[in-house]
């Protein structure tokens, strides 16, 4: 069997941990059909996930996600007048 290692922030591995524990699911299985989702749709939308796959790369070296648990960083969402320690819930 092939290995694909991904490494985390401990705010991204944090918030798909809660998730995967909300589900009653392991971690490796919400990255799975993370990966699973995506490559399904690259059949029919292949363009717009290639710019994103490499949009992501870019702005993941100084960055933290959307859905992640940005303690550690500013993004241009985040209010003022919000905790930024606060986990992020990001599915509103």
């Amino acid at each position: 069997m092939s290995v694909i290692k991904l490494h985390l922030q401990d705010e991204e591995f944090e918030a798909v941990q809660r998730y995967a524990e909300a589900i009653g699911v392991r971690t490796e299985d919400v990255a799975y059909a993370a990966l699973h989702r995506l490559m399904m749709q690259t059949k029919t939308d292949e363009p717009t996930i290639t710019q994103d796959i490499v949009e992501a790369r870019d702005w993941r070296r100084n960055n933290l996600p959307i859905w992640s648990d940005s303690a550690r960083s500013v993004h241009a969402y985040e209010g003022k007048g919000e905790d930024p320690s606060a986990p992020s819930d990001w599915r509103k």
